[in-house]
């Protein structure tokens, strides 16, 4: 039975799952009538930061222009470019006992691609969640599905993985951003040009 979180919340998850290995972090969203002429596209990324809250390099952010971590430890499975269908709408493959040391947290963030074009943002999108699914026999172990009314925001930190004392935890975030990938990106230390 998966544990379901509210924003805020933090739960074990390794402590709560001796042997666990591999996740698939699994995000989720639709979209609300909409008919502003263009598609919808969200986009799953992935920031693997270090003790300062910032990524150590560029190759520590993980979305559909560079897929896998150079340790293998964190892979996006693919970009979904319309968010059509049941279940996941993007996945990201995460092996805890290979993610480097100097990697302390590993944020999970959905944009809205070219939002600002398209004149789309959170306020349209809803039954967006984030499930963390034991890779080995596809129990899902944590769900937290967002509540919140967003607006005018085209990025949100959804939740994030950390390391407290030798285990793995997840928290429950929920916090929106304007200005898309770029203002995570500066936010997160990446650069972004």
């Amino acid at each position: 039975m998966a544990v379901s979180l509210k924003k805020g919340q933090k739960v074990d998850l390794t402590k709560t799952n001796p042997g666990l290995k591999e996740v698939v972090v699994g995000l989720g969203w639709d979209v609300k009538r909409y008919d502003g002429g263009s598609d919808f596209d969200l986009d799953a990324s992935v920031f693997m930061l270090g003790e300062s809250g910032k990524v150590p390099s560029d190759g520590e952010f993980i979305f559909y222009g560079n897929k896998k971590h150079s340790s293998g430890s964190v892979e996006h499975m693919g970009d979904n470019l319309t968010g059509a269908g049941e279940g996941d709408d993007e996945q990201i493959k995460i092996n805890l006992a290979e993610i480097p040391a100097n990697i302390s947290k590993i944020d999970f963030t959905v944009t809205i691609y070219e939002a600002e074009q398209r004149k789309q943002n959170f306020g349209q999108v809803e039954n967006a969640f984030i499930r963390v699914v034991n890779a080995a026999n596809g129990e899902e172990l944590i769900r937290y599905d967002l509540t919140e009314d967003f607006s005018i925001e085209t990025a949100v930190v959804v939740g994030e993985l950390y390391r407290h004392g030798g285990e793995w935890k997840f928290n429950a975030i929920g916090s929106g951003f304007e200005g898309g990938l770029a203002a995570l990106g500066r936010n997160y230390g990446v650069n972004v040009g």
